[in-house]
């Protein structure tokens, strides 16, 4: 197996990228672990406000500032060499800031997805070493935003995440309609965006596969089928290290494989979690007569007209272990989870040939 992962000028020694999981799924000690194993760590920054001791219910942007900033000072303390990266979604208003705080905060990489992150190299360009990564589902989104950036900013992404949509867990990049069709092959968009950027414009950048990668197995294949690496985020939700409440862990150990399916999020992507609780999501913010108390997704259902629910507070109660009106987002291998682990563990099952070379 290939050893390391380089992406921009940053390197570790696997290639595994952890993945970002709002709201605060995936924080500063998932991310802090995940970095001083080997791994890139990523805080996920949607959500972030609503556990500050800054947030008062009003001022949502400015504690969301100060909550990543927090989250990346936190991270860098348990994995001070490590690194570390921000996921910032494109669907959220504070985007732009969002970008710049991780940026200001010391992020080595930002991954970008929830919609096409068109002036991502404008936003970053006062950080010329933080390693750009947006995420895509199909060669046309890459083609799209490669040549937007080359005839924008002459930059290039430093890596490309091509997410599954019949697998990945969260928001989707996908029409619902689409996803389980069996006409989606990732590894065949995998090996076609790096034919789209060695064919076009001669360069080979990392193609990071994501979406149902769960073992040692599903790596090596990964591998094989051409990505330089994956994503991996369902499999560290069950891990002692995870910011996530143990009750929320504990539904992943629960859950079976008929559980997990699709939702229609109130900011207009398909999602993927356990839905066997959806009724009591929808129907607990109608019953509480909940307003929009964020407003912090650029289109949203709830906001607009109250239909379905808000989902940055479906999540956060699900984060905080209310899992009867909480949302939880999930893969689709979820339901191969059988017991609480550490992020060392996973990494010494995924490499066990591999003399551990950290942490």
């Amino acid at each position: 197996m290939r050893s390391g992962l380089t992406i921009g000028r940053h390197h570790v020694p696997y290639p595994v990228i952890q993945g970002g999981m709002g709201v605060r799924i995936s924080g500063f000690r998932l991310s802090g672990h995940v970095a001083l194993n080997g791994g890139i760590g990523i805080i996920a920054s949607a959500g972030l406000a609503l556990a500050d001791t800054h947030y008062d219910g009003h001022n949502f942007f400015k504690a969301d500032r100060l909550a990543l900033l927090e989250e990346l000072r936190k991270a860098y303390e348990i994995a001070p060499d490590g690194v570390i990266g921000v996921n910032c979604m494109v669907a959220v208003k504070n985007y732009d800031e969002v970008v710049r705080t991780s940026c200001e905060g010391g992020a080595k990489l930002i991954i970008s997805g929830a919609g096409l992150p068109l002036n991502l190299p404008k936003l970053t360009a006062d950080f010329p070493d933080v390693a750009l990564v947006p995420i895509v589902s199909s060669v046309k989104a890459a083609e799209l935003i490669v040549r937007k950036w080359q005839k924008s900013y002459q930059r290039f992404p430093d890596a490309i995440v091509v997410e599954d949509p019949d697998t990945a867990g969260g928001h989707l990049g996908e029409k619902m309609e689409r996803i389980g069709s069996g006409d989606y092959d990732q590894y065949e968009t995998v090996r076609g965006v790096k034919a789209y950027l060695n064919d076009n414009w001669n360069i080979a950048i990392p193609v990071i596969a994501a979406g149902g990668i769960w073992d040692r197995k599903d790596l090596e294949y990964a591998l094989a089928q051409g990505a330089d690496g994956v994503q991996m985020g369902t499999r560290f939700v069950v891990t002692e290290e995870c910011d996530a409440d143990a009750a929320f862990k504990q539904a992943y150990l629960d859950c079976k494989q008929e559980d997990i399916g699709l939702i229609m999020s109130p900011a207009g992507l398909p999602g993927r979690a356990i839905k066997k609780n959806i009724d009591q999501v929808r129907q607990r913010d109608v019953d509480l007569d909940v307003y929009c108390p964020s407003a912090c997704l650029k289109k949203c259902a709830y906001q607009k007209s109250r239909e379905r629910f808000c989902i940055v507070h479906a999540l956060d109660r699900a984060q905080k272990g209310d899992t009867e009106t909480g949302l939880i987002f999930c893969g689709s291998n979820a339901w191969k989870a059988d017991r609480i682990s550490t992020v060392k563990e996973v990494f010494a099952e995924l490499f066990p040939q591999e003399e551990q070379k950290t942490g």
